[in-house]
Order: structure tokens, then C-alpha cells, then sequence
């Protein structure tokens, strides 16, 4: 009884709590390490890209929202991508959305470990993928509750190390440390402020999408809310948030420093404090950065191994996936994640100086699609008015731009042929599967088997 009470109190969610959560869950290496790629391709321009992912991520929130106060759902996008085009959509979407986590731990893996050979330059980055994915396999196995508390305590971090590169950027601006105003250099030109043209912009804009990665599990989590209509308010607010500190954070770092002195080594904002020459910042700042990047990565290994197991439980995957074992985790589908894991650090250890770019692409494109397959589900499920229509069809046009965009860049062009070619085999084994019909089953909430 105390455990079901438990339960349903964790669903006493207000509108802004969940708002906060979302901020939280979704910033992480896409945004601290995969912005420099971005900015490298387009310079100040970035800030374009992100006005404009930022409407795009709002459109597909909203729609999402729009189709949970009409009805419900646990498995949120999946569900009603099954419920509008049937079974094989929801196989579809729930191994899309199985394979792109797990592209974004390989990229988060990767990107930790560039930020920790900030202290350690000679050891090479796989040590330091196995050292992490080793610790986050272990936050998994404390169980929900361990992992609630810890991704609670990372989410404040990661937002407190923004804030404090706003803060120290500000007081930069005004003179009140270092060399003040003179690091600034404000573009006066139209060529300066899009030194890459419309094509650099219109590459980067998957990396503005990436930043805003992680808004299917906020509608996941919205079965939680006190009221299901202040999911629409939630998304917004969230948005809002979102918005405003990465354009404050973007447009301090690209008018501090060239743009063309943005890697994918180091992260934008520790190379635009370097005029500063504050010699703690590059320390603290990077620390934030790992706990914050492996705060995304455990959030996405525990998201893989529960999806895969709602997949099995629903019978879209083996039925020994849903399995559990001595710790209540289960661990036949956690070792399948595991395999990943080890797949994404063989890679690093291969191709280390490429990996980065080509598994973020094809992780942020595999997310539109599943985003895109909100937008065309919501017209089947419930009746749109005329600016919902439009605010639909904006949604998709950001939605193929940046997928469109990759195309352009020979360091980014991989990425979209690998996630084509995750798509194409998904498709292919839906095909197969689902000639016959199967029963659905009633299958028991995921959550229940990390309890």
C-alpha cells in the first residue's frame, strides 16, 4: 500500500515542475560540446539556427501535448504513432527511438571523454568511454529511485555551470573583469555575421535541433501532472527557458572570440572564456561538463533499457527482454544496451577524431524523424484548427531543412547515410514482423521492473 501511495503521489506533478525537468533532462553534450560544430560551420549565425529549432521543437511539443489532453498516454509519441497508423508504426517508432539513445550515448560517451583528456591530453579516448559507461551502468543498477536522486542533483549542476558563464561573460562585458569590453567583437557586416552563407547555416541547424533533444521525455513523463491540460503549459514555459539561455550563452561565446576557433575538442564557452585568463574557470566549467554530459548519457541508457523492454513486454522484441534478474533491473535488456555501449567505444578507438560529428548527426536526425512522426501522427488523432495546420506544416518544413542540411558538409554527410540506413533496417524488420497480427497484450508499466 505505502509503495502504491508512493506512486501515485510521484504523479502530483505541477506544470512547472515538470517544465524544470524538462530543462534539465535536455540540456547536455549536444549543447555544451555539439554547439562549437554548429558555430564552426555558420558562425553568429548559430543564433539563427537556434530561434529557429526553437520553434520547430515547439511545434512538435505541441502537438504532442495537444494529443496527450485529448488522450493519455504512457507510451506517448510511440503510442500514438500506433494508435494513428497501427502496429507497425509504434514497432517503428519505439526502435527508432531505442537506436537514436543509443547513437546519443555513443556521442556522449565520446564527447566526455573529450572533455576529460582536458586533464589527461595522453591517454586516448576510449579509457575514458569504458570508465564512464561502467559508471553509468551502475547508476542504472541502483534502481529508479537512485537514479531520480542522483539526475536531480546533475540537473542543478548543469544549469548552475550556464549561469555561470553568463554571469562571468556579463561581468566581462561591463568591464568588471579582465580586459572587459575589448574581448567582444561584434560583427558589422552581413558577411561576418553569416561567414559560412545560408548553406553553413542551413548544416548547422541539426545541431540547434540536438540541443533540444530529450522533449519526448517530457511528454513521457506528462502522465505525472496534477492537471493533463498543463502539459501544453509546461512545453512552453520549458521552451522559453530553453531558449533564452542558449541564446544568451551562444551569443556571449560567438561574440567573444572568432568563430573559427571553435572545435569539436573543447567546449565553445571554455574556449570563449580563455581571453579572461581566469584559471579556475576552465577546471570548474570542464567538471560541470562531465557531470552534466554524464548525466544525459546514464538518462539515456536508462531510457534505452525501459524502452526496450516496453517493446518486449508489447511484443515487438523478445520476450526475455522484459525480464528481470537479481537486482529487479532487467538485465537481458540493460546487457543488449551494454552491447551498444561497447560497439560506441570500439568506434572512438577506431576513428576517434571523426566520431564525434558522425554519431551526433546521425543521433539528432534519428530523433527528427520520430519528431517528424509526431507531427504527421497529430493529424490523424485529433481535429486541427487552421493555425495549428500551419504551426503543423512550419514544423515540418524546419524538420526536413535540418535533415536536408546535413547534406551539405562532408565532416556531417555520414551521419545522415548511417541513420537512413538504421531506418531502412527497421522498416525492413517491421515489414516482416507485422505481415501477421499480433495481440497486444496488456502489457504492466515499464517503471515497475527498476522498482
Amino acid at each position: 500500500m505505502a509503495e502504491q501511495s508512493n506512486q501515485q503521489e510521484e504523479k502530483k506533478l505541477e506544470w512547472w515542475q515538470l517544465s524544470l525537468i524538462g530543462v534539465g533532462c535536455i540540456i547536455g553534450t549536444g549543447y555544451f560540446l555539439g554547439s562549437g560544430l554548429g558555430i564552426r560551420m555558420t558562425g553568429p549565425s548559430m543564433l539563427i539556427a537556434f530561434i529557429l529549432a526553437a520553434i520547430g521543437t515547439y511545434v512538435v511539443f505541441d502537438s504532442l501535448s495537444k494529443m496527450y489532453a485529448k488522450d493519455p498516454q504512457k507510451g506517448s509519441f510511440r503510442s500514438y504513432a500506433k494508435k494513428a497508423f497501427g502496429r507497425w508504426a509504434g514497432f517503428s517508432s519505439g526502435w527508432v527511438y531505442w537506436f537514436s539513445e543509443m547513437l546519443i550515448m555513443g556521442s556522449q560517451l565520446t564527447a566526455l571523454s573529450i572533455f576529460t583528456k582536458f586533464w589527461f591530453p595522453n591517454l586516448p579516448l576510449w579509457v575514458f568511454a569504458s570508465v564512464y559507461a561502467v559508471l553509468g551502468i551502475a547508476v542504472v543498477l541502483t534502481g529508479t529511485r537512485g537514479f531520480e536522486r542522483m539526475e536531480n542533483v546533475f540537473a542543478v549542476i548543469k544549469i548552475a555551470a550556464i549561469l555561470m558563464f553568463i554571469i562571468l561573460a556579463g561581468a566581462g562585458l561591463f568591464g568588471l573583469i579582465g580586459e572587459g569590453k575589448d574581448v567582444f567583437n561584434f560583427p558589422n557586416r552581413t558577411v561576418d555575421f553569416f561567414p559560412g552563407g545560408i548553406k553553413g547555416l542551413w548544416s548547422a541547424l541539426i545541431f540547434a535541433f540536438y540541443a533540444f533533444g530529450g522533449i519526448e521525455i517530457m511528454g513521457i513523463m506528462s502522465v505525472r501532472l496534477r492537471n493533463k491540460d498543463d502539459a501544453g503549459k509546461a512545453g512552453k514555459i520549458m521552451i522559453l527557458l530553453l531558449t533564452t539561455i542558449y541564446l544568451l550563452s551562444i551569443g556571449f561565446a560567438v561574440f567573444m572570440v572568432s568563430w573559427q576557433d571553435f572545435t569539436a575538442k573543447e567546449s565553445p564557452f571554455v574556449i570563449a572564456m580563455g581571453n579572461y585568463q581566469l584559471a579556475f574557470f576552465p577546471h570548474v566549467f570542464n567538471g560541470a561538463l562531465i557531470i552534466a554530459g554524464f548525466s544525459t548519457m546514464s538518462a539515456s541508457l536508462f531510457a534505452v533499457t525501459s524502452m526496450l523492454v516496453t517493446l518486449a513486454e508489447d511484443g515487438d522484441a523478445p520476450s526475455f527482454f522484459a525480464k528481470g534478474g537479481m537486482l529487479k533491473v532487467p538485465m537481458y535488456a540493460l546487457s543488449l544496451t551494454v552491447g551498444g555501449l561497447i560497439t560506441s567505444i570500439i568506434l572512438a578507438l577506431v576513428m576517434p577524431d571523426k566520431i564525434y560529428e558522425y554519431i551526433t548527426t546521425a543521433a539528432g536526425l534519428m530523433l527528427l524523424y520520430n519528431w517528424l512522426f509526431v507531427l504527421i501522427s497529430v493529424k490523424r488523432l485529433i481535429e486541427l484548427s487552421m493555425i495549428d495546420k500551419v504551426k503543423r506544416w512550419v514544423g515540418i518544413i524546419l524538420i526536413l531543412l535540418a535533415v536536408s542540411g546535413t547534406l551539405f558538409q562532408d565532416s556531417i554527410r555520414p551521419g545522415f547515410f548511417v541513420s537512413i540506413g538504421f531506418v531502412v533496417v527497421v522498416g525492413i524488420v517491421s515489414l516482416i514482423i507485422h505481415l501477421k497480427k499480433k495481440p497486444s497484450g496488456n502489457p504492466k508499466p515499464v517503471f515497475e521492473r527498476f522498482n
